[in-house]
């Protein structure tokens, strides 16, 4: 079945959605683009306790940061609870947070910044953490550069996807830091998937990126880390959800939510079987690289599904530097915005 794919990113950021042909050898100077933007229905025999639910409209992005919930939507957990679901697969966190504001999709995962405009600008509710990827984000810069600190990229080329939550942490917090203001360095517009080429062509001096891309450049010899985010930010991963869904499909979340706990262990007891279903995806799209290399950058991600106590003051911090750089209207109402009554049910 052929899917529109419909999104409120703009029409500079799809025209940086790369695309792959299948069995295409990627090498460090091809462009390493994932698919574009992906639905596929996945459906499941209905559980007596919800058989009337709505079909769950998953996205995720197609970086590492994603890949637990790629991994939960083939492990037959949730069709074990019974669940329907649809799967939207974009490159990056915040079209993922786009596409749930135009309610095209009704569960996303992306980290703290995205999910502050999420709420801004769409409702969004958070309805759990599902990792800490912190050690998967670095500030890169080319190897032939010999760069160690950030505040080395004054005048240099800084590719960086704007809009994200790895850009904003960057340009709002690292950059000043390190005394560097917005002009210092020339911020380079560009989706994550095509960084590692742009820094082969050496159209770009430094990149801000996730996993597995930074693995892989650093296998290729092309660039060197300067720092990676959990020396700031340890970085948790909100499933999200859109109001309407929440209001209408409460059962359901709390189904979907069980599945994920049920999952989450197969990251510390079975990571080869999670490293080989997920390694899958990366061949499946062209990417080439050993099972090593994919290895060590999968490990970078704590899968811990839960929802902490301490996302509140978390997420303040996160909200009053977007507030301050006029990126939200207002602070959220953190009693609308986290809703921890789902998940406590799931454990229950």
């Amino acid at each position: 079945m052929d899917w529109i794919w419909l999104s409120t990113a703009t029409a500079e950021e799809n025209r940086e959605e790369a695309t792959m042909t299948r069995g295409q050898r990627i090498t460090r100077r091809h462009t390493l683009g994932l698919c574009g933007a992906s639905a596929l229905s996945l459906s499941f025999k209905a559980h007596p306790a919800i058989a009337q639910a709505a079909v769950l409209r998953q996205g995720y992005q197609t970086n590492l940061w994603g890949m637990p919930t790629y991994y939960l939507l083939r492990s037959g957990a949730l069709e074990k609870h019974g669940l329907k679901i649809e799967e939207f697969g974009v490159p990056s966190g915040n079209l993922t947070m786009q596409q749930m504001v135009a309610r095209q999709v009704d569960l996303g995962t992306y980290a703290g910044p995205s999910f502050i405009l999420g709420h801004d600008k769409g409702g969004l509710v958070g309805i759990a953490v599902i990792a800490h990827v912190g050690r998967t984000t670095r500030v890169m810069a080319r190897k032939d550069l010999g760069l160690s600190k950030i505040e080395q990229l004054k005048g240099l080329k800084v590719a960086n996807q704007t809009g994200s939550s790895v850009g904003n942490i960057f340009v709002d917090q690292i950059a000043p830091a390190a005394g560097l203001k917005k002009g210092d360095y020339q911020e380079v517009r560009m989706d994550v998937n095509n960084m590692v080429a742009a820094m082969a062509a050496k159209t770009v001096d430094a990149m801000v990126n996730v996993e597995p891309y930074n693995t892989i450049a650093e296998a290729d010899g092309l660039a060197t880390t300067i720092m990676d985010y959990r020396e700031v930010d340890k970085m948790p991963v909100f499933m999200a959800a859109t109001p309407e869904f929440v209001a209408k499909s409460a059962e359901a979340l709390v189904a979907y939510l069980k599945a994920w706990l049920e999952v989450a262990g197969d990251f510390k007891t079975q990571p080869n079987k999670v490293a080989d279903t997920i390694y899958s995806f990366y061949a499946g799209k062209g990417y080439s690289m050993s099972q090593d290399t994919f290895r060590k950058a999968l490990a970078t991600v704590d899968v811990e599904p839960g929802f902490p106590s301490d996302l509140q003051p978390y997420l303040q911090r996160h909200a009053e530097v977007l507030l301050k750089e006029k990126k939200i209207s207002a602070l959220p109402d953190w009693s609308k915005a986290l809703r921890p009554e789902f998940m406590d049910k799931a454990r229950a």
